[in-house]
């Protein structure tokens, strides 16, 4: 069964613009009830600080009410803190209303099953196939009741707090956290203080429009100046909905998904804790894949999107997986990627070591890579033009097998993103240059 509205990651949108208007998510709530909750039952409803995100608030909870099911809305909280709460609430379903990393105009609806799990394929098409028709309204003695569980955020803390060692705490650390003016900017602090950390905050002030805006995972250079600045051990990136991780070394240099995968995955490794392969994506850089090798670790890679990656994780019993954007699971710790926890994992392995993030992130070479989004009028898929496929057969030859070339569609905006990486930067730039004309070209 096909999809029209669910994307990689739940329904995604321009706020005011189909699908992201109020009476979709009216529809979109009453739908996913009746294949969700059919006899009834509990979703908890999170989100990030987007404005937008209080009349989609309202809208859901209209369409769950009126269909039956009752709903525990708790504010802003991390989207792995809603998997994980939907879970130990033991709650029908859960929904998050958020759109990650993208701008404040921008909104989206995510939904988890009843085990924090994201919906399989066949289960959002169902919920699509209800979407036209008229939301169902109960009689009376039937609706679904509302109410708010903002207080419920410590069990969240706590949970992340216990993901590391009993023994260890982050005395000694100070901390530079930027929580993007999102989803974790009450938790993340928190979690941080409580353990012993001497926490510097940046990006903790929202006001409706600021989520994402020159800070957070998408934009580190505010963190990778106050850093070194503050004199701190490490910084700390999240995104706007607090599953993405990149963390910043006292030097100011960045450490992504990848190179915290190697990190995780190296002392995992060397404390035999490490079940199965590392496994990461088609844009996961080459020197990750290499590092491990060294280290005699598996590396398998899934197609893009973190349900991908946990798809292939589950088939092969991996435990570590996720994409050079900073989303990286750790499914020993939650059920999905959790920036939160994976940081904690990270400062836990500086305590234990006594090394820094820096000499941390060195055993790992990361090739120059190259990607550049390519805006494009509508969604295109670049597998099926035929200048574009024969672009990528003439760059791969000049590559000459000391490098990859990977083009792909956005799961989630019209972006045709082309990614190049190899030994030589200027052979990389050439041909990113090179391949993006050819998709301009393409998609006129």
């Amino acid at each position: 069964m096909s999809r029209k509205y669910f994307g990689t990651d739940g329904v995604r949108g321009h706020v005011g613009q189909s699908p992201m208007t109020v009476d979709f998510a009216l529809r979109l709530a009453s739908a996913a009830a009746r294949i969700l909750a059919p006899d009834g039952g509990t979703v908890l409803v999170g989100k990030d600080t987007r404005l937008s995100g209080y009349m989609f608030e309202s809208a859901l909870e209209a369409g769950f009410v009126a269909a039956g099911v009752d709903v525990m809305m708790i504010g802003p909280l991390p989207t792995p803190g809603i998997a994980y709460l939907t879970k130990k609430f033991q709650c029908s379903f859960g929904v998050v209303i958020s759109a990650s990393h993208n701008p404040f105009f921008d909104n989206g609806i995510k939904f988890f099953d009843s085990q924090g799990g994201k919906l399989s394929d066949e289960v959002e098409a169902q919920i699509e196939a209800l979407l036209d028709s008229l939301p169902i309204t109960c009689e009376s003695e039937r609706l679904g009741k509302a109410r708010r569980v903002d207080k419920s955020r410590v069990e969240y803390q706590h949970f992340c707090m216990a993901s590391i060692p009993k023994d260890i705490n982050l005395s000694g650390f100070k901390i530079v956290i930027d929580c993007a003016h999102g989803a974790g900017y009450k938790v993340a602090p928190r979690i941080l203080t409580d353990l012993n950390a001497e926490i510097i905050p940046i990006g903790c002030s929202p006001n409706g429009r600021n989520i994402n805006a020159g800070c957070g995972s998408t934009s580190p250079e505010l963190l990778q100046l106050t850093v070194p600045g503050v004199r701190a051990c490490a910084g700390i990136a999240l995104d706007g909905d607090g599953d993405r991780l990149v963390m910043v070394d006292h030097l100011g240099r960045t450490a992504d998904g990848d190179q915290l995968l190697y990190i995780l995955a190296t002392a995992r490794k060397a404390a035999g804790q490490l079940n199965g392969p590392v496994v990461g994506t088609v844009m996961s850089n080459l020197g990750l894949e290499h590092a491990l090798a060294k280290q005699s670790i598996d590396f398998h890679r899934a197609k893009v999107g973190d349900r991908y990656v946990l798809e292939l994780m589950r088939s092969t019993g991996a435990v570590l997986g996720g994409e050079t954007s900073g989303h990286v699971l750790s499914l020993d710790h939650a059920t999905t990627g959790d920036a939160m926890v994976v940081a904690l994992q990270v400062l836990a392995v500086m305590k234990q070591t006594g090394k820094s993030l820096a000499e941390l992130a060195a055993g790992m070479m990361k090739y120059p890579q190259i990607m550049e989004n390519v805006r494009i009028a509508k969604k295109m898929d670049p597998d099926k033009s035929t200048a574009i496929q024969d672009a990528i057969k003439q760059a791969e030859k000049k590559l000459a097998g000391n490098g990859r070339v990977v083009l792909r569609a956005s799961g989630t905006e019209p972006l045709i993103r082309v990614m190049v990486e190899g030994r030589e930067e200027s052979i990389v730039k050439a041909l990113v240059k090179e391949l993006v004309t050819v998709v301009i070209a393409a998609a006129q």
